[in-house]
């Protein structure tokens, strides 16, 4: 069946289909020999030969869906041009090409999704697919009402407005103050500088919570399969929030019922480092 060359990667595990376009415009996917460029080239799997790098692409044949506490320290990526540690680097043991969904940055640690399935990849990591994730953060000094609340209401970034976080203050130490941070967007170091528009400096960020998932009792290094109840639900739309929700039409009419997702227990054995 013919198919659009960034999906055919993305289904076969290389990588998620954003990263997938990317190659394809750098000019390191060929089909049956010749360089493909243009985005909205197609192909079949079952008769091309399509190469990514000079190595033949083809069908996943198991896909995985893991959740690693991710150290500070490791990169996420699949390679690094200074030669940094690897979040791919922790979970050798499965034997498949992973990839992460989404990132986090080298000096944050917490909770990150990996997975060798472009489609459902891609699915997680759309604007239009919002899902909670919560974040805490140690930040330097002490934390003002005023900062609270102009996080919570939506901030002026430099590549556009977010929208309002839900924010709490979990601990008030004497030199740090820890915040709980929960944001359903997903942009490039968003909490950090969202916190550095307000005046505040992240000494520590950890992902504690993606949608339904937690850490559970997972350290840094340590990561576990997710079923597929827990990938399927991850993949569903989530219910709208609170803000989201449209009013009655007929005044004093009663409220529409709004459908939660139920909570799914983590399962599955945790692997450790060695």
């Amino acid at each position: 069946m013919m198919e659009r060359l960034q999906k055919i990667i993305a289904a076969a595990g290389i990588t998620s289909r954003r990263a997938a376009e990317e190659l394809i415009l750098a000019g390191r996917v060929t089909v049956n020999g010749q360089p493909v460029t243009e985005l909205g080239a197609k192909a079949d799997l079952t008769t091309d030969l399509i190469t990514v790098d000079g190595k033949p692409v083809k069908a996943a044949d198991k896909l995985y869906y893991v959740l690693l506490h991710k150290p500070a320290g490791y990169v996420t990526s699949l390679k690094d041009p200074q030669g940094r540690q690897l979040v791919t680097d922790l979970i050798t043991e499965i034997g498949a090409r992973l990839f992460p969904v989404g990132r986090l940055d080298y000096n944050s640690e917490g909770l990150l999704l990996l997975t060798n399935d472009g489609a459902w990849a891609n699915r997680l990591m759309h604007p239009r697919h919002q899902v909670d994730k919560e974040y805490h953060v140690r930040v330097r000094g002490k934390v003002d009402l005023q900062q609270i609340k102009r996080l919570s209401a939506g901030l002026e970034l430099e590549d556009g407005p977010v929208t309002g976080a839900t924010v709490r203050l979990l601990k008030a130490d004497q030199n740090n103050d820890w915040l709980s941070i929960t944001i359903r967007e997903g942009r490039n170091r968003q909490v950090r500088r969202m916190c550095a528009a307000v005046g505040l400096f992240v000494v520590r960020l950890r992902r504690i919570r993606y949608g339904n998932l937690t850490l559970g009792g997972l350290n840094p290094g340590e990561y576990r399969l997710l079923t597929n109840e827990e990938a399927a639900g991850l993949d569903a739309p989530p219910a709208p929030s609170a803000r989201q929700r449209i009013k009655p039409a007929v005044p004093d009419a009663p409220p529409p019922r709004v459908a939660r997702p139920e909570r799914s227990k983590p399962s599955g054995s945790a692997q450790r480092r060695r």
